[in-house]
């Protein structure tokens, strides 16, 4: 049995850490509704009570001893504003477990802003034999010794086309293999002395339903971050939120 199962139907999944379970989840993005307004200029109306709720009824379904999210707990970058920190302190109320945050370049002020909640490092996080990113970064070297890696900031998202020309976008899971070549090269150190645990990559679908994401089977679509698609196996695959296989995420 996989390290890492996703939730059937969930941007979520459960991580066998060893001596706890843990409910991860990428991207939360608390505010993004004020942040789509000054950016884009688009008016929503808050979705926060939903995210909310959504996350508490992950929880009560999987009973989990922590939350982990995968980075961009907050949508803004820098110090949260009233709005985000109103948002994050419900959903810390509402939990009522631990929450660890791998920050995510949207998280600058999340560790100064809430002592209730653990924040890693940039580089990562391992529990057990699972290791824990957001992505926009390089993992730490420890993270790498897991056998099995989580990131977030990808959003990951495949387009689906039917016979006739229509077409739908819908969240995705990637998984495959980590290549041990560009993370040597990163270090400066030989293979066999990086420490490598051959993680497979488990890259989450966005929680947010309205923070976008990479159209990872599309042609011109680059990645975010700075070890893909050089870091991964040719033969990772894509996975529907239902557990539909769709296989090699570049042939979809």
């Amino acid at each position: 049995m996989s390290l890492v199962e996703p939730v059937p139907g969930e941007p979520a999944a459960v991580a066998d850490c060893g001596s706890e379970r843990a409910l991860v989840v990428a991207d939360y993005h608390a505010g993004i509704e004020a942040g789509l307004r000054y950016e884009r200029g688009v008016e929503l109306r808050s979705n926060a009570d939903a995210r909310r709720g959504r996350l508490r009824a992950l929880r009560d379904r999987v009973s989990p001893d922590r939350v982990v999210v995968l980075g961009d707990l907050v949508h803004r970058i820098g110090d949260p504003d009233r709005g985000e920190r109103d948002e994050v302190a419900a959903l810390l109320d509402a939990l009522a477990v631990p929450l660890t945050l791998v920050p995510g370049n949207h998280d600058g002020g999340v560790a100064d802003a809430y002592d209730r909640i653990d924040v890693a490092d940039a580089g990562g996080l391992r529990l057990g034999n699972v290791g824990f990113v957001h992505g926009h970064t390089w993992p730490d070297r420890a993270v790498l010794g897991a056998a099995t890696v989580c990131m977030g900031h990808e959003h990951p998202q495949v387009r689906l086309e039917d016979e006739v020309g229509g077409g739908r976008v819908e969240k995705a899971w990637l998984r495959g293999r980590l290549r041990v070549g560009p993370f040597a090269d990163r270090f400066g150190v030989a293979p066999e002395s990086l420490g490598w645990g051959d993680p497979e990559l488990v890259v989450f679908p966005a929680f947010n339903d309205r923070s976008g994401g990479t159209w990872i089977n599309v042609d011109g679509r680059d990645f975010l971050s700075p070890f893909l698609p050089a870091g991964l196996d040719g033969d990772a695959e894509a996975y529907l939120l239902d557990g539909t296989r769709l296989g090699s995420y570049r042939r979809v």
